[in-house]
């Protein structure tokens, strides 16, 4: 949706030429709503591409007529109005490409930042700007500048439909009893449904002039995620600034122990900027050492949140693993398929090996000792009712295929939300049929941004089997998209999506390893008590925690189990892997199988001072992917058994 500006005290000064020596004041920004910002320069004649932060781009990018750019140069903030002549949607690229007035050639844009004096850059257009263009020095500012309309334009909506300005700062209560929950802070769309981020009423509160409730300076509550839906929130008064909420069961209270308490978020807080400057720093020098130093150029102009987005993008890439897979280019790209695997390792595999019925596996019943694998049965779930056994799913949106149908995001997101809670919750069910207490740390590795909604679906299961001090919610493993070489190169460029965002790709199964190194999760598990992990994909055939393959590794003392199914699918994985072992792969990242894979990707790059926006006409680009069972090469075979699952 339309996001609207933070308020600001001082009036925004509007100064026409020197010429008519006029002043306009009046306006400020809280008055427009941000609906993109420029990114780059698209071609030789002119056009610019935008990259939309509004749910209405058809309307906003493709109508002819008045807009605003929101400018900072020279440490100083300019709006001003232009006219837009002709929008059109860029395919495949989540982007527009805009032709305004006056702006004719690329040597009329620039990017902000560049070529202006401080005097020009303090002024401000409006009345006749429209009808004299962007021409000279004033088109230069135009790259990195924020596009805007006036926020009384914004269409009606739909009943039910709700601008998030307008929720942010609403009160909110419990509708049984009437009592006071607390303030909605954010609104986050999680693809399946919209989440209000409520920090909890504290102690100290005070009321503003529009009867909003805010914590006092310095206070702050725990924050919460509620679904934006209408069985939850069944009434939202907009007059009265306030909505009545029925939550189900538990659901505040235990989303308050995911997210800790307000002290300690404030701790973490302050660490993690210290440790983030401390990385950047790292990254900078690093980077240059690689001959990236490129992708450093957007942290000189563009918005403060533009740049603070590239931080965030610089800091999080794992730099010792992108020179890693980067040398895999000059390697032959052999990829791993299991089935050879275990067709050429048969006679050893063979050893350690069981073939049990699929209707045998799926069994959630009560064991029966007549059961030939009752013993492998019993041991398995030992070591889960004993916490010796640890659970890593991996959300991998590559399957969305196999889930849902790719042109219906919202049904996909809807459909990978069911089966993850329908994994949590038939997880729960054989605990309960076992009659066992089982209770399991799990780790979930969630595809970008996606982290908010699987802890909200975590927290509505109410899942006894998994205490929520010991699960962690990680973000998939990205590593930067870099260039073919060619004769003018010394090295693969990074290549960008915007001066401020890196094209990343994930990297698969097989970083799996490197995100459980960096975030030190072995050692609490260690910690724990943990003996075995098992490491699976989210599919409707996960089974994660059955106790088979946890008896079969931990009964032959392997390193590895590994199952599979008569009609397998490379894109499935659910290995099991002893503690010894796994921790032994996560020290050795380097020794990851990556697979250089040829793509054609846009981007833009900067040429002779310019931004250009470039559509290859052929591949151009490498993307990198490692697979979970490349690790199955360093392992002997003998350490190794198989759990096949037969029709």
């Amino acid at each position: 949706m339309d996001e609207i500006f933070e308020e600001v005290d001082k009036l925004v000064k509007w100064t026409e030429n020197d010429a008519l020596n006029m002043q306009y004041v009046g306006l400020t920004l809280e008055e427009f709503i941000e609906i993109g910002y420029i990114s780059s320069v698209h071609g030789l004649d002119g056009e610019l591409r935008v990259k939309a932060t509004t749910d209405f781009p058809e309307m906003r990018f493709s109508v002819p007529g008045k807009r605003w750019l929101k400018t900072r140069v020279a440490g100083e903030e300019t709006v001003r109005e232009v006219e837009l002549l002709k929008g059109r949607g860029h395919p495949g690229q989540k982007s527009w490409i805009l032709s305004f007035g006056g702006v004719n050639s690329v040597d009329e844009v620039g990017v902000v930042g560049g070529g202006a004096s401080g005097e020009h850059a303090g002024r401000g257009f409006c009345g006749d700007t429209a009808k004299r263009g962007i021409h000279g020095a004033e088109a230069r500012q135009i790259v990195g500048s924020t596009l805007l309309v006036k926020r009384a334009d914004r269409p009606e909506l739909e009943e039910g439909e709700f601008y998030i300005p307008d929720l942010v700062g609403m009160k909110v209560f419990l509708k049984e009893t009437g009592e006071p929950v607390g303030t909605v802070v954010d609104v986050y769309n999680s693809g399946a449904s919209d989440l209000l981020q409520v920090m909890l009423a504290a102690s100290n509160e005070r009321v503003d002039g529009s009867g909003v409730v805010k914590p006092e300076a310095g206070i702050s509550g725990p924050l919460v995620w509620v679904p934006f839906v209408e069985e939850i929130v069944p009434h939202v008064d907009m007059d009265k600034r306030e909505m009545l909420i029925s939550p189900p069961k538990g659901l505040l209270e235990l989303n308050v122990r995911l997210n800790g308490t307000s002290r300690e978020r404030r701790q973490l807080e302050r660490k993690q900027r210290k440790k983030s400057q401390q990385h950047l720093l790292a990254a900078k020098k690093k980077l240059s050492e690689l001959g990236q130093k490129h992708i450093l150029q957007g942290l000189s102009f563009g918005e403060k949140a533009q740049k603070e987005f590239l931080v965030e993008q610089i800091i999080n890439i794992n730099l010792k693993l992108f020179q890693h897979a980067v040398q895999s280019v000059d390697m032959p790209n052999i990829r791993f398929h299991l089935p050879e695997f275990v067709d050429g390792n048969s006679t050893t595999l063979l050893k350690n090996a069981l073939k049990i019925s699929h209707e045998s596996f799926i069994l959630y019943g009560k064991r029966d000792k007549q059961d030939k694998n009752f013993e492998l049965r019993g041991r398995g779930l030992h070591l889960l009712s004993e916490r010796k056994a640890a659970i890593i799913l991996v959300v991998d949106n590559k399957n969305s295929e196999r889930i849902g149908t790719e042109n219906d995001l919202d049904g996909f997101g809807k459909a990978v939300s069911n089966i993850f809670l329908q994994e949590l919750l038939g997880f729960k069910r054989f605990a309960e049929v076992e009659e066992q207490q089982v209770s399991v740390p799990l780790v979930v590795i969630c595809p970008a941004g996606e982290i908010k909604s699987y802890q909200l679906i975590f927290s509505e299961s109410i899942c006894s089997c998994f205490d929520s001090q010991k699960v962690w919610f990680l973000e998939e493993v990205k590593l930067p998209v870099v260039s073919i070489l060619n004769m003018n190169q010394d090295a693969h460029k990074i290549l960008l999506k915007s001066p401020w965002e890196i094209l990343q790709s994930p990297v698969g199964s097989g970083g799996v390893f490197s995100l459980l190194s960096s975030h030190n999760i072995l050692d609490g598990l260690k910690d724990m008590g943990v003996e075995y992990i098992q490491v699976c994909n989210l599919s409707e055939r996960s089974f994660i925690g059955h106790p088979l393959l946890f008896g079969l590794v931990s009964t032959r003392e392997a390193d590895i189990g590994i199952r599979i199914f008569d009609d397998h699918d490379e894109r499935d994985f659910n290995i099991v892997l002893s503690m010894k072992y796994l921790r032994k792969l996560t020290k050795h990242t380097e020794n990851l199988i990556f697979n250089a894979v040829l793509k054609q990707d846009s981007h833009v790059e900067q040429v002779d001072g310019e931004w250009l926006d470039i559509q290859p006409e052929s591949p151009n680009s490498y993307h990198f992917s490692s697979s979970i069972y490349s690790s199955l090469d360093s392992c002997p075979p003998s350490n190794i058994c198989v759990l096949q699952v037969v029709d």
